[in-house]
C-alpha cells in the first residue's frame, strides 16, 4: 500500500512539475509581445475572434481585451464597424501604461444562413493610430437552429 501511495505522489508532483514549466513559457512569451513603445500602445491577446457556428439569434456580443504597452495614456477616439451587424464598444476614458482594456463586439446574429466576416476600426492616440479587429463565424438559418 505504502508504494502505491508513493507512486501515486510521485505522479502528482510531476505534473504538478511540468505545469509549472508550461505556465514559466506563456508568461515569458507574454512578455515579449508586451515590447514597450514610446507614447501609447496596443497589444491584443488576439485581433480576431471566430464566433465558430452559432444558433440563429444567439448571443452576439464578444471581447477584444488588449494592454497599453506603451509610456503614455492611450486614447480612443472611435470603433466603428464595417456594417450596421457589428456593433463595436470602447472605453472613453484613457487606458494607462500597462493597464488592460476592452473592446466589445456585438454581431446581429438574426442575420442567419450564411458565414460572415466583418471588421472593427479603432482611431487611436497609439503609436500606429488605426487598428483593425476582425470578427467571423457562420450563423445558422432560422430554421436550421429550431432543431
Amino acid at each position: 500500500m505504502k508504494k502505491i501511495i508513493a507512486l501515486a505522489m510521485l505522479v502528482v508532483l510531476g505534473v504538478t512539475t511540468s505545469n509549472a514549466q508550461e505556465t514559466s513559457k506563456k508568461v515569458k512569451a507574454t512578455s515579449a509581445k508586451l515590447a514597450k513603445v514610446n507614447g501609447a500602445g496596443m497589444v491584443f491577446v488576439t485581433e480576431t475572434i471566430d464566433y465558430g457556428t452559432v444558433a440563429h439569434n444567439s448571443d452576439g456580443k464578444r471581447e477584444f481585451i488588449f494592454t497599453n504597452n506603451g509610456n503614455k495614456p492611450l486614447i480612443i477616439t472611435n470603433a466603428q464597424g464595417s456594417c450596421g451587424c457589428t456593433v463595436p464598444t470602447y472605453p472613453k476614458e484613457p487606458i494607462a501604461p500597462g493597464a488592460k482594456g476592452v473592446i466589445g463586439v456585438k454581431y446581429d446574429t438574426s442575420r442567419g444562413g450564411q458565414p460572415f466576416t466583418k471588421t472593427v476600426t479603432l482611431t487611436t492616440n497609439a503609436t500606429v493610430p488605426n487598428k483593425t479587429l476582425t470578427i467571423k463565424g457562420n450563423v445558422l438559418a432560422a430554421e436550421s437552429s429550431k432543431s
